[in-house]
């Protein structure tokens, strides 16, 4: 399947924002990318804005169009507000789980693990990163895997408290996921508003 794997400094410029979790590069050069980067560009019109948006949320997470439009159906078809519901979903997804918990160090990190079988939902592994985690699951690092350095490294010094969503257990080297975020909780800068809009058209 199709996924970005060009510079990942390149997209957080365009956005101007560490999308994709601390960048020295950016905090040096923090304008677009190319060579009328420093330039004023032309106002946005109100759809780039809501396409840009959009766009963010998907590098953010790491998830292709079709998985985000079949996302936001879902999120339009539930009770609640649309825009947080997407979120949400986005956020109970088992590599970003994998990613809060602090077995990698960032989502695309938490795609490998789990593709690699490195990850159990309830003592059973599951390898599909888009795996829909639910209130109460309990997701692990398979025991053959507990000794990996890269894992090891990643979870040392972790501040597990960070996130009031889940739930870790250092002895047994699982988390459980107890509810699903509130927004005020999920700390991503997107304007997921935006996003509800520009489907709306």
């Amino acid at each position: 399947m199709a996924r970005y794997i060009g510079p990942k400094t390149k997209i957080a410029r365009k956005f101007g924002e560490p999308i994709f979790g601390e960048d020295k590069t950016l905090q040096r050069r923090n304008y677009p990318p190319g060579q009328h980067g420093q330039n004023k560009r032309r106002k946005t019109s109100e759809y780039g804005v809501q396409l840009r948006e959009k766009q963010k949320a998907k590098y953010t997470y790491g998830v292709l169009e079709k998985q985000f439009r079949n996302l936001f159906n879902r999120a339009s078809a539930m009770k609640g507000i649309t825009g947080e519901i997407l979120l949400q979903l986005l956020e109970s997804r088992l590599d970003n789980v994998v990613y809060r918990l602090g077995i990698a160090p960032t989502r695309a990190a938490a795609r490998q693990i789990v593709l690699h079988r490195h990850i159990t939902v309830n003592g059973a592994v599951v390898n599909i990163a888009s795996y829909q985690v639910k209130p109460g699951d309990v997701i692990g690092v398979r025991e053959k895997s507990k000794s990996l350095e890269v894992i090891a490294d990643n979870l040392a010094g972790f501040n597990h408290s960070k996130y009031p969503w889940i739930e870790w257990d250092e002895a047994t080297k699982s988390g459980k996921f107890l509810h699903v975020p509130a927004r005020e909780d999920i700390p991503e800068p997107i304007k997921e508003q935006l996003i509800v809009e520009l489907y709306s058209k």
